[in-house]
């Protein structure tokens, strides 16, 4: 193997091309990027840099030291097809870059609102999102973010500390019940409101109101509520449109075994468009953390190049994090929805527990802490060696 291109030049793909060069791979690497941007760290993207307390040079991923990756950097190009007969990657402009591997890295999109658009509702997933919504946050201005999942309640955080008026809408009974629980997630509305965020739960989006720039944001439940700027926190699509009639076998992104290896030798998926089987799961799975994206590329080199000793993608234990209202939440684990959870340690009230779940025979399988970084630490090893032992 002496040519692989890399597509997609966010963190899996820099975790890719470290992934290569330090498993002995001394050829051509090529990456493409849709962005301008080099490499760049996406979750200060709701938080610091988005409150401007970080400057672009901070979010910056590639350290001195990969100045020696010697890569062919194609940014601001856009991978249009993948021709698997010669594993070539042809761009937007017709140029066709022939490798002898590919690894795809090419993450995932905001989901946007189908028909009519309207200035002033923004996502936030890339540099230039978040660029844009700073601009648009100025104190006393009134936001409306749809979806209280992480990247809705961070962006609510970090707006209500830059002064504006903040309404969030979610359609589930609570704020992340789904990765948490309906227990924890009525926890995290209470950290809501502690901030006078005001947040209407149980009721979707029914649509936007305005003449060209939003005016305000109907709910199904018939309420309407003012708004200057909207975002719409409603998940990611992965981008692998541009892969439909390649024979790479696409279900809800990239399908891919525990490695990364997809159906097609010599091409490899990594990151957010990978949707691979899990050892801990009995359905494949697209994780969209940073953990992931720093742990998946490896394997899928490994796999790429042939290597007999293939490392787990990932860690036994999935892991996230989500820093919001001064606090940091931090889960990891297997929650069902059978699983019970009782706190070990701490004040819920005051934000400040460690929470463990429990499933239907009594066994640990999750943890969940708020400030609590010392004795999550323990819980997450443990776990991770009882898992180990089970399998």
């Amino acid at each position: 193997m002496r040519a692989v291109t890399v597509v997609g030049a966010s963190l899996a793909g820099l975790t890719a091309v470290r992934a290569l060069r330090d498993q002995g791979y001394d050829g051509r690497v090529t990456v493409v990027g849709e962005e301008a941007y080099a490499p760049y760290d996406r979750p200060p993207l709701s938080k610091e840099y988005l409150a401007g307390t970080v400057s672009e040079d901070d979010l910056k991923l590639e350290t001195p030291e990969d100045a020696m990756l010697d890569v062919d950097w194609r940014l601001g190009r856009t991978a249009a097809a993948l021709d698997t007969g010669e594993r070539a990657v042809v761009l937007d402009d017709g140029e066709r870059i022939v490798s002898d591997g590919v690894v795809l890295a090419t993450g995932a999109r905001a989901r946007c609102l189908p028909g009519r658009t309207f200035d002033g509702v923004h996502t936030l997933r890339t540099l230039d999102d978040a660029i844009a919504l700073r601009k648009a946050l100025v104190p006393g201005s009134r936001l409306v973010v749809i979806g209280a999942g992480f990247i809705g309640s961070e962006i609510a955080s970090t707006a209500t500390g830059m002064g504006v008026a903040v309404d969030v809408v979610e359609a589930e009974p609570a704020p992340l019940s789904r990765p948490l629980g309906l227990e924890m997630g009525r926890v995290c509305a209470r950290l809501h409101a502690t901030w006078d965020v005001r947040l209407h739960v149980g009721a979707g989006l029914a649509g936007l109101v305005g003449n060209g720039r939003v005016k305000a944001v109907k709910l199904t439940n018939g309420r309407e509520l003012p708004a200057d700027v909207v975002v719409l926190g409603v998940g990611a699509s992965p981008c692998v449109e541009w892969l439909i009639g390649s024979g790479v076998d696409l279900a809800n992104g990239v399908r891919t075994d525990t490695r990364g290896a997809t159906n097609v030798p010599g091409v490899v998926a990594a990151g957010d468009c990978a949707n691979a089987d899990q050892p801990y799961a009995t359905a494949p799975l697209r994780l969209e953390h940073w953990t992931n994206a720093v742990q998946q590329p490896v394997a899928a080199v490994s796999a790429l190049l042939g290597h007999d000793h293939t490392p787990p993608a990932h860690h036994a234990l999935p892991y996230f994090w989500s820093d919001q209202y001064g606090h940091r939440i931090q889960f990891a684990g297997h929650r069902t929805e059978d699983s019970t959870v009782e706190v070990l340690e701490g004040e819920v009230a005051a934000f400040d527990f460690l929470a463990l779940y429990r499933n239907r025979t009594g066994d640990p399988v999750a943890v969940l802490a708020v400030d609590r970084a010392r004795s999550f630490g323990r819980w997450r090893r443990r776990l991770a060696a009882l898992l180990s032992t089970s399998n």
